[in-house]
Parts: structure tokens; sequence; C-alpha cells
């Protein structure tokens, strides 16, 4: 079996998540400080995956939103 590709939900939530999970740790002020400064590295590469995948779903949104206000509508066609 082939494992489940991820989604971009999946990853922005997992991403947030960790996120979250390393704010809490550095917020209680016990890491020693190259802990820290790898904590907050790491921050920041979260922060600009979950910044990607909101990007990706507003031009998803946009995208949708686009194509919904130009179609035209179909015929109705009664005899089917």
């Amino acid at each position: 079996l082939m494992p489940a590709k991820k989604t971009e939900t999946s990853s922005f939530e997992e991403a947030l998540n960790e996120l979250e999970a390393l704010v809490e740790s550095m917020e209680q002020g016990e890491l020693p400080l190259e802990e820290s400064l790898k904590s907050f590295e790491r921050g920041i590469a979260l922060t600009r995956t979950c910044q990607q995948a909101l990007k990706a779903a507003e031009q998803k949104v946009e995208i949708l939103s686009r194509n919904a206000l130009d179609a035209q509508p179909e015929p109705f066609d009664s005899e089917h």
C-alpha cells in the first residue's frame, strides 16, 4: 500500500500545530539558548510553510470565485 499523499490542508494543520508547540515551549523559558535558537529557526520555516499554504488557498478561492462569476447559465434540456 502506498501512503496517502498529504494534502495542503493537512500540511498546513501539522505545521501550525508544531508551531504552536514550539511557541509554548519557548514561552516557558526553560530551553537552553542553543535549543531556543533551533526552535526559533524551525518556527520561521513553519511560518513560511503556513504562509505558502494560505497563499495557495487564497489563489484557489479567487480562481473558483472568478470561474463561478464568469460561468454562463446552461440551457435546461427538458427532453432528458
